[in-house]
């Protein structure tokens, strides 16, 4: 099985999420870029608000799809020791390209947020929702970083993953549930495994939050605020 693109990657995932729709207690974050299309696909389905959650990868210098770690939100640094123990990497190499992502996550919370808030997390469920994953590094670091601000669960919900990365996502005590909509036994990269995979674009990105707030529901509220509050 091959999706489509991510509009048809969301919909398969928002069918594995089904229990959680019309709950006034869910809330979707989706990681950008890639994440908001498959977000907004389960947020819409599921009739619950959508929301970004802004992580960034740290790619080894060279190699910049390995990832060393990542960083969220909240001062959250996680690392890849599997790689680092692989790869020598200088505590400099290592810092730069932190500093480096740090100013990227800030730039990309000004574009995706403007003066909203922090999405209201506290007691809801948070479904963290990416277009796939490789090494897992990322969600681990948005998972951390949700959980500081107490919800009542954190699920992990992703179109295609290895295996490997699903159970050692099950293993981390930051999350709750992880659904995996395809693990296939070779999986190589996520962009395998989609038809179409071009990149997403900030300015699609700000246009599914605006959507999102856009459908008029009460679950709609919070990305609805989100919107309004976008710089043009």
């Amino acid at each position: 099985m091959r999706f489509r693109n991510r509009v048809h990657a969301g919909r398969v995932l928002a069918g594995r999420l089904a229990r959680y729709a019309d709950r006034d207690d869910v809330l979707v974050l989706a990681l950008p870029r890639g994440g908001v299309p498959v977000g907004y696909e389960v947020a819409t389905i599921l009739h619950v608000p959508l929301d970004v959650f802004v992580v960034r990868k740290l790619g080894l210098p060279g190699q910049p799809e390995l990832a060393m770690g990542a960083i969220a939100s909240g001062g959250i640094l996680v690392l890849n020791r599997e790689v680092l123990d692989q790869v020598s990497v200088p505590p400099a190499v290592l810092d730069a390209v932190v500093e480096a992502e740090q100013r990227e996550l800030e730039r990309r919370e000004r574009q995706y947020r403007g003066a909203a808030p922090p999405p209201a997390v506290e007691g809801r469920i948070a479904i963290l929702v990416d277009d796939g994953l490789a090494t897992g590094s990322t969600m681990r670091a948005a998972a951390a970083a949700v959980r500081q601000r107490a919800p009542a669960s954190v699920v992990v919900a992703v179109p295609v993953a290895p295996k490997t990365t699903c159970e050692a996502l099950k293993a981390d005590p930051n999350v709750d549930e992880v659904v995996c909509a395809l693990t296939p036994e070779y999986f190589s990269a996520v962009g395998l495994w989609y038809e179409d995979f071009a990149q997403t674009s900030d300015e699609e990105v700000r246009e599914l939050l605006a959507r999102a707030g856009e459908r008029g529901s009460s679950a709609g509220d919070a990305a609805r605020g989100l919107a309004t509050r976008l710089p043009k």
